[in-house]
């Protein structure tokens, strides 16, 4: 799925690499937040049905965090990547050199993420707990909200439906 986020996003290799490894990121993320969860709410890890559940989940199941994904790679390439191809003196392809970096860039950023409990809830809620709730419109609709407010926290741009992204502006 090519999808723009501003005028200038034409890095198709970087774009490419990104969708390569969407699947196995996510569920390292998912892995991360339910380990993230059980340090903060299981610390004795005991077993009962929450835990036996987290414990259980198949952490492929991940697409409900797609959207997620795609903002954040869309944020990364509006502030870290250039459109122009550099030369790599050391013989490593592009795609190579993408995918390591944005691997790294995406660990370190739901790491921090991860940090905010709300963040870890509302990932389990969309992976984990999904069927048990009612209202998976409203578990994505706070996933979105919180996840807006983070990237304009941590990255100072907006996530516009229309314009795609945008500088943030200060008060």
């Amino acid at each position: 799925m090519v999808r723009k986020f501003f005028p200038r996003d034409k890095n198709y290799l970087l774009e490419q690499a990104q969708l390569e490894q969407q699947s196995l990121l996510l569920g390292r993320l998912v892995k991360h937040v339910i380990d993230v969860h059980e340090q903060a709410n299981n610390p004795l890890g005991l077993c009962d049905a929450v835990s036996e559940q987290l414990r259980g989940y198949p952490v492929e199941e991940v697409q409900a965090l797609d959207e997620f994904y795609l903002y954040l790679a869309g944020v990364y390439r509006y502030k870290y990547a250039s459109n122009q191809l550099e030369f790599l003196w050391d013989g490593q392809d592009h795609r190579a050199k993408y995918q390591r970096e944005w691997s790294r860039f995406f660990e370190e950023t739901t790491r921090l993420f991860c940090c905010h409990p709300l963040f870890v809830q509302a990932v389990l809620n969309l992976t984990v707990f999904l069927r048990q709730h009612t209202h998976a419109a409203l578990a994505s609709g706070r996933m979105a909200h919180f996840v807006q407010q983070l990237i304009q926290q941590h990255f100072e741009v907006r996530l516009h439906k229309t314009r795609g992204i945008v500088e943030a502006k200060a008060a």
